[in-house]
């Protein structure tokens, strides 16, 4: 058996992603051209993908294609990159410079940068309900997706860490409200990336999820 090219895999499943995320987001000259000028122009600064990589992983676990699940990993990259214009925003980390780039409101101002981050939040709920009715999972399976993006994603996940994160700059912080900080802030959203692609696939191939997979 030869051995596992990670580097490989990872630059072929991220070409997939970009590819993907392309098509699925509205052309820069649709109606209303400067929010989406704006969407594109954070999530196509390019970035690891990793989150939509392990959803597509999660997936292959149980034998699946990555085509099969592609909405809901580019669904996954999108909400990570709202998080990210939303960051960067003066009223949060006030950064000038994301991916070597200029932030996403220095270019197109705050309330821009704002609505992009909404829209790309709400395309990827509409990305991952688009997923399952083009797979054929039945609908439990896709509530529980969609509830597990969500809690990833709401104030008991990233939005949760976050909040915290602000809360604490300046002061002495204690090792757990640091663990809670990464826990939620960061790791709810990866952790969910891995489990989705595996769950939507299981029903499509049959197979069974590993426990440690499962939601």
């Amino acid at each position: 058996m030869s051995a596992f090219d990670l580097e490989a895999y990872l630059k072929e499943r991220r070409r997939l992603v970009d590819a993907a995320l392309d098509r699925f987001l509205p052309s820069e000259d649709t109606p209303p051209p400067s929010v989406h000028r704006a969407m594109r122009y954070s999530v196509l600064a390019g970035g690891k993908r990793l989150r939509p990589i392990l959803v597509i992983a999660g997936a292959e676990l149980v034998g699946a294609q990555p085509s099969l699940v592609m909405p809901t990993a580019c669904a996954l990259e999108m909400i990570h990159t709202y998080s990210l214009i939303h960051d960067d925003l003066p009223a949060m980390d006030d950064d000038d410079y994301r991916r070597g780039r200029l932030t996403n409101h220095k270019v197109f101002g705050d309330a821009i940068a704002i609505l992009a981050g909404d829209a790309l939040l709400t395309l990827a709920f509409q990305l991952s309900a688009q997923n399952a009715a083009l797979t054929g999972v039945d609908a439990k399976i896709v509530c529980d997706v969609v509830a597990e993006l969500a809690a990833a994603a709401g104030t008991l996940g990233m939005v949760g860490g976050q909040v915290v994160d602000i809360e604490s700059e300046g002061q002495t912080i204690t090792p757990e409200e640091l663990d809670y900080i990464h826990i939620h802030k960061t790791a709810a959203l990866l952790r969910a990336s891995l489990s989705v692609g595996a769950v939507i696939m299981k029903k499509k191939t049959g197979n069974e999820v590993p426990g440690s997979y499962i939601l």
